[in-house]
């Protein structure tokens, strides 16, 4: 079975659902609010391991109850945590309010994720156990570019999705196969706003390049062939927390049981429109029936 390594971050999305979000200095009136275990490595964990493969996460939680929530949430669902820390403190924490049309926004409380600055024992041979490495920018720096390190020593996949977007060292895009940007986050790599041109700027830096389009679906640039855009299926959006690491996750596997990079976008943009019509980020993952029936639909 397919074997996916995430280094990444859990955080309990603390989720506040309202007509329309506050601009600042307003106070609005919430319909309802939600703890939800999330986080973009752990997103991408347990949608990995919703999808089919066999999956392991590195990474940290708090002593707190939290931590004991996340931790047990990633079990339920199939993901390997003998790698897991438990250290003093908090657990990250995301504190996300979504609007009526599926939108959201987020401020990230590391918590943590901010103690995961290295690999320890274990890590790299995990890593080198691996068909891909799911990186992204929620633990510091130092640790995603160890990830990345060992991944290439060992001939492993790596893919980066580089959110929160922020400058990357050159060393960084070197030791990545394949970096998943969503559109913003493209232009504030590139400085390019149309995302077939930051694709293709990208690929000064990486090899292969998908930049997710949210309902428009993705656009995949590698080195030497022409851009290809997979539309996603248009579905009514409830909310899209954890829309790209569900897209993500479900791209990883496809790809590592050998799909074809259009066939492995589809599957990958059915899961994804899977999780948008349902709420929250983790608990809106499908499993790989449900996307198996969306993709052949």
């Amino acid at each position: 079975m397919t074997h996916i390594v995430v280094l990444g971050s859990t955080n309990m999305d603390l989720v506040t659902y309202v007509e329309k979000a506050p601009q600042r200095g307003e106070t609005v009136t919430g319909r309802e609010f939600r703890t939800i275990p999330g986080g973009k490595g752990a997103n991408q964990a347990i949608a990995a391991a919703r999808a089919g493969a066999t999956v392991s996460m590195i990474g940290a939680v708090g002593n707190d109850a939290y931590g004991t929530r996340l931790r047990s949430t990633l079990e339920d669902s199939g993901v390997d945590t003998d790698l897991l820390r438990t250290v003093e403190g908090p657990s990250g924490t995301a504190h996300i309010v979504v609007d009526d049309e599926g939108g959201n926004s987020i401020v990230v409380i590391s918590g943590a994720n901010g103690t995961v600055d290295h690999l320890v024992l274990g890590d790299d041979g995990l890593i080198a156990s691996a068909d891909a490495l799911l990186l992204q920018l929620e633990i510091p720096l130092a640790a995603v570019l160890a990830g990345a390190r060992a991944a290439r020593a060992h001939g492993v996949r790596t893919i980066l999705t580089p959110a929160p977007a922020q400058p990357l060292p050159l060393e960084l895009f070197a030791a990545t196969d394949l970096l998943v940007p969503n559109e913003h986050e493209a232009a504030t790599l590139t400085g390019r706003t149309d995302p077939r041109s930051a694709a293709v700027a990208l690929l000064d830096e990486v090899p292969e390049v998908v930049v997710t389009l949210g309902a428009a679906g993705s656009l995949y640039a590698a080195r030497g062939a022409d851009p290809l855009t997979v539309p996603a299926p248009q579905v009514t959006a409830v909310d899209s927390t954890g829309a790209g690491d569900t897209f993500v996750g479900a791209l990883a596997v496809a790809l590592a049981e050998g799909r074809p990079m259009r066939s492995a976008l589809a599957w990958a943009g059915a899961a994804a429109a899977l999780s948008v019509q349902r709420p929250g980020a983790s608990a809106s993952m499908p499993c790989r029936p449900e996307i198996e029936a969306q993709f052949t639909s």
